[in-house]
């Protein structure tokens, strides 16, 4: 990198406004990264073949006995004695 010698205090204002600007768009190019990044990780049609999948198995009778039955073992877990 080059010292540049400035004439005015205008020349370097100048220069300190084109910097903050470049960090501006470099930091919002990460950001758009970030967010392509995003998409590309999260399969939405994944998520919502999988909130059908719920739907169907917790929903007529069969939905409320696995909905009942969970919380009951979830307790029979936590409150069981250890070395059982």
């Amino acid at each position: 990198m080059e010292n540049k010698k400035y004439s005015s205090y205008a020349e370097i204002e100048l220069e300190l406004q084109i910097l903050k600007i470049e960090r501006e768009i470099h930091y919002q190019r990460i950001l758009l990264g970030i967010e392509k990044t995003k998409e590309s990780v999260v399969p939405t049609k994944a998520i919502s073949l999988l909130g059908n999948i719920y739907d169907k198995v917790f929903s007529g009778a069969y939905g409320i006995i696995i909905k009942t039955a969970i919380p009951i073992f979830i307790n029979w877990y936590i409150n069981r004695k250890r070395g059982d």
